[in-house]
């Protein structure tokens, strides 16, 4: 099905840019849609859409700001016990995130 609705395709867009008629009726085409575009009621609802994105974009940019500085403060709090760690000679009992444990492997014979 999608191998015929693609020959099907290909063709209009064939004789539409390749002939003078298919020229011509893509002209009209555009002229069609220019004139829909241009529309008031059209514009008054891309305006409605465009202040929507924006608020949404606004609050979750809000959202996406507190969870990015929550991560930093995250990495920067590890990364300070790490340093307070070294400090004192104390060693880390967990495994750093993102890392698997390993048991030390003792060679056959030793």
């Amino acid at each position: 099905m999608k191998g015929k609705l693609a020959f099907v395709l290909g063709a209009g867009v064939g004789y539409v840019l390749g002939t003078r008629a298919g020229r011509a009726q893509f002209e009209k085409i555009k002229g069609w849609a220019s004139d829909a575009w241009h529309d008031p009621r059209v514009q008054s609802t891309v305006d409605d859409l465009e202040s929507k994105a924006a608020g949404f974009a606004k609050d979750q940019g809000v959202a996406l700001k507190d969870k990015a500085v929550d991560a930093v403060k995250s990495a920067v709090s590890r990364t300070s016990d790490d340093d307070d760690a070294a400090a004192t000679g104390t060693t880390r009992t967990t495994p750093p995130a993102g890392t698997t444990p390993t048991t030390p492997v003792t060679p056959p014979g030793a």
